[in-house]
This record gives C-alpha cells, sequence and structure tokens, in this order.
C-alpha cells in the first residue's frame, strides 16, 4: 500500500500532463501511488499518460466512458486510492521536488489531519507571475469567506478521517471538499512555504471572475444550504477579498 494517493483528473491537458507527471516522479518522497483519470479527451493525453505507465507502476490510468466533469473524475480516483493520504495534482499545475516530503513530515509531526500550502502562481509558458500565501490555519466559518486552499496543496488523512468525496458539482467541487473535511477535523494548517506551481490558463474557469463568484453563490446555497441572509453574508466577504486581490 502507497502512503500518498495522488488524484489527478485530465481533460485535454496533452500540451501539459507530461510535466505534471514529471513533477511527480521527481519528488523526493517515492511512496505513492498517481491515479489519473481521463475525462474523455479529445487529444492524445492518453496517449501520453500511457507512455508514463509503460515505465513506472506507481501510475495508473482510468478512462470515464463518457465527458462527467472535474468531480466526479476526482471521486473515481478517491474510490480506488490505497494511500492514507489523499493529495490533489490537476494535470496542468506542477509540485515542487520536496512537496510531499516536508508536507507529510509536517503532518506527521503535528499530528495533522488536513493540510495546505502556500504556492507560486505560472502563466501557460510557465513564468512565474507571483506567490500566493496562506494563513497559518483556517477554520469552516473562515474558509467559507475566503476559499484559501490551492487544490494543488491540500492533503488529508483517511486514517483520522476516512475517505471523503467531492459534491457533484461541475465546478467550486474542491472548495466543497474542503467545507466537508473541515466539518470532521474542524482545522485546516498551512505551510508558508510554496510547494507548488499553480498555471494560469485563459480559459481555465478561474480566470472569469463573474462565472466563478455565480459558482460561489450555488455552493453556499446548494451544497452548504445556507440561507439567503448567511449566504449573503458570506458571498460579501468572498467578494471583498476579490476585489482586494485585484488591487494588491
Amino acid at each position: 500500500m502507497p502512503t500518498v494517493s495522488i488524484i489527478t483528473p485530465s481533460y485535454d491537458c496533452s500540451n501539459y500532463i507530461s510535466n505534471t507527471i514529471d513533477s511527480v516522479l521527481f519528488q523526493t518522497f517515492t511512496d505513492w501511488e498517481m491515479i489519473v483519470v481521463d475525462d474523455c479527451s479529445s487529444d492524445n493525453s492518453v496517449s501520453v499518460i500511457n507512455s508514463y505507465m509503460e515505465k513506472d507502476s506507481r501510475i495508473r490510468l482510468i478512462q470515464l466512458k463518457e465527458n462527467s466533469g472535474a468531480a466526479i473524475a476526482r471521486n473515481t480516483a478517491i474510490e480506488v486510492a490505497q494511500g492514507r493520504y489523499i493529495a490533489f495534482l490537476d494535470s496542468d499545475d506542477l509540485w515542487e521536488p520536496e512537496k510531499l516530503a516536508i508536507q507529510l513530515s509536517f503532518m506527521q509531526r503535528n499530528d495533522i489531519a488536513f493540510s495546505f500550502s502556500a504556492y507560486h502562481k505560472i502563466n501557460e509558458e510557465a513564468v512565474d507571475i507571483g506567490t500566493v500565501s496562506v494563513p497559518e490555519n483556517v477554520s469552516y466559518h473562515q474558509l467559507l469567506k475566503c476559499c484559501v486552499i490551492g487544490c494543488l496543496t491540500a492533503m488529508y488523512d483517511t486514517n483520522k478521517i476516512g475517505k471523503v468525496y467531492m459534491p457533484l458539482i461541475r465546478k467550486r467541487q474542491d472548495f466543497g471538499l474542503w467545507l466537508r473535511i473541515l466539518k470532521k477535523c474542524g482545522i485546516a494548517y498551512g505551510i508558508a512555504q510554496p510547494l507548488a506551481k499553480y498555471r494560469v490558463r485563459k480559459d481555465s474557469i478561474s480566470s472569469n471572475k463573474l462565472k466563478a463568484a455565480l459558482y460561489n453563490w450555488k455552493l453556499y446555497r446548494e451544497v452548504e444550504n445556507l440561507n439567503l441572509f448567511q449566504a449573503l453574508y458570506y458571498f460579501s466577504h468572498y467578494a471583498i477579498s476579490g476585489v482586494l486581490r485585484i488591487i494588491r
């Protein structure tokens, strides 16, 4: 049984998936499995992933029969994951070589169930365009105000809280998962050192601020079942934090 299961949804990422897998292969901590779930890519992503599978048995590929979205892709991987720790890495993002080693040591040394870290932002050409810092810790109610957990840095311990799955929504499912986990463990702990690189793409949902805000609102109302006044309260904090990020 591997110590860490790495969850990677993939859709039409043949331009980036090699670099993503390489960043896992370069990890100084080596007791992991990488479960890539392809969501019916129309490019040659599958052939690229297969070429890596032939060289390294720690890499697994699951192909969905129909395009189902990132939530189902990630949940499919979580379901078959054998590792104690569940970590997330999308098919266009990257990890620093010591990401797993540093994060596992941090969690085990401090008896932590759920952690995340700071990360760099890169553009489509992998040029560094900034760094996202994180707080020392965050609770459920704090996270509702502003999602400070980058998916590519999150890791949770199934021995402490069991397997937790993403809500079946098309977008913001990672935010929904963090909220579910926090209902179980109370606090997520941040690592100040940047351990990953998030690729900012022009065609990503996160690049469209208006759409992202809409999905955030739907998460409050339809997944977390907040009443109108609660949703307005947390959404106002979310909107203000978004404005502050733009003007800084």
